[in-house]
């Protein structure tokens, strides 16, 4: 499968100035297999080494982090003669070894020919622990889920991705139907990588619930494995009170929906562990659109799930509801697409979105995002809904340069907005 974060990775290789990589992601997004796929297609060899339950690495970087010693440890534990020109070092659950972690500032202070790229699926929790880091010595990437436009892909749909890329927006709106009956697949199969693999080969929707599920039930088995024994409770009630708050009109998060009487102190260090395993992402509210618009964020938020095709599985949406549409699917479709936007903002745009609402909640903006010198709203439409009152709201308020709403409907350019559809949302910036 086709993931685009390889070219980031081949763009890091060719940085003259390259320090270790440390991929961040949650569980089962992929990580292993695109280091590996990265190394096979770009290094002559590739050295993997796993740190999950691995005494031997323990042992090694226990030591002293003089980089021959190091090597000779790894070319062992690998049986791949490392050289530092043509070998790929890939160091897999490097949170479990602190010390590894900490080994890549002198990686990069001492020994920079080597290429290292690192992934943790923990790694924020460690961090949160005190682990100590490597400030300033490392880069960052972070993989998400698949996109909208990597799913189509995967499905031997290349030709409706350079479409859209193109912007022809008259024959992009003659394949609309496909484009919509894709994007509802998506919905239910979501972006994780073993779920579209398998989707793929069998198209079987009762083969992609259960591996959904199973996973479901691998993130909250972590919950008890790696988090605080005292906070577990608190984690779970969170983590599966997610879909009912998006479920709700309002979506901003209450903590009184996880139990009544409950508080924001009760929750915070649950909430933290959550957001380090990147199982959910928080969009903060604004008081208003001014730049930086971290600085104008308030107390409010909203949160939503790591994929849309989990929520969709973690609120037993069954796939005749979701293909065909029926009223359980009327009442809960607002929270699935407001989920896949967010996600399709985060993954393919790498765009940290927010929202806006009036004081008193008479008008919300599903995201605010910035965009260059811009700062653009962005108002979600689940099917074609022409109303745009909340944006206009904004819009009367604040006159920004851009205003964007995205739903079913055709591309089309207004005098005050612009529609963009759903299915085209992931190349939302080529049209600002």
């Amino acid at each position: 499968m086709k993931r685009y974060a390889m070219q980031e990775l081949i763009d890091w290789k060719n940085r003259s100035e390259r320090m270790p990589l440390i991929i961040r992601g949650a569980r089962q997004v992929g990580k292993t297999w695109l280091m590996k796929e990265f190394g096979e297609c770009e290094f002559n060899s590739v050295a993997y080494i796993n740190f999950d339950n691995n005494e031997r690495m323990e042992t090694l970087f226990s030591g002293s982090y003089d980089i021959n010693r190091l090597i000779s440890g790894l070319q062992i534990e690998s049986g791949v003669s490392i050289n530092s020109k043509n070998t790929l070092l890939i160091f897999d659950e490097i949170q479990e070894v602190p010390r590894a972690i900490a080994s890549l500032k002198y990686f990069r202070e001492n020994a920079p020919e080597y290429s290292i790229v690192a992934a943790g699926s923990l790694l924020g929790v460690a961090l949160h622990e005190g682990t100590s880091f490597p400030v300033g010595k490392v880069d960052f990437m972070d993989l998400y889920p698949m996109s909208y436009l990597e799913f189509l892909e995967a499905l031997n749909r290349e030709d409706l991705v350079k479409l859209l890329h193109a912007g022809d927006w008259e024959l992009i709106g003659a394949f609309k139907s496909i484009y919509i009956d894709l994007l509802r697949q998506y919905y239910f199969v979501g972006g994780m990588p073993e779920v579209v693999n398998s989707f793929v080969n069998r198209q079987d929707y009762t083969e992609v619930r259960r591996i959904q599920n199973r996973l479901l039930a691998s993130y909250e088995q972590d919950f008890s494995k790696h988090a605080p024994n005292e906070s577990v409770p608190r984690i779970r009630m969170l983590w599966d009170s997610v879909p009912a708050q998006l479920a709700k009109e309002n979506k901003k998060f209450i903590y009184g929906l996880i139990r009544q009487g409950a508080r924001a102190k009760e929750f915070e260090l649950a909430m933290q562990w959550l957001l380090d395993c990147g199982l959910i992402h928080k969009t903060n509210r604004i008081t208003k659109p001014g730049m930086p618009l971290a600085a104008y964020q308030d107390n409010g938020f909203k949160l939503y799930l790591l994929d849309v095709g989990l929520l969709a599985a973690k609120s037993n949406l069954d796939v005749k509801s979701l293909l065909e549409g029926n009223k359980v699917f009327e009442e809960f479709k607002g929270a699935l697409t407001e989920q896949y936007v967010q996600q399709q903002l985060i993954a393919s745009l790498c765009i940290r979105p927010y929202y806006w609402s009036t004081e008193k909640g008479t008008a919300e903006v599903d995201f605010v995002f910035q965009h260059g010198t811009d700062i653009i709203p962005l108002e979600v439409k689940a099917e074609e809904n022409l109303k745009a009152r909340s944006l206009k709201s904004y819009v009367e308020k604040y006159a920004p340069n851009l205003a964007v709403r995205t739903s079913m409907s055709n591309y089309r350019k207004e005098e005050w907005f612009t529609n963009v559809p759903l299915y085209a949302i992931g190349t939302v910036t080529n049209v600002l």
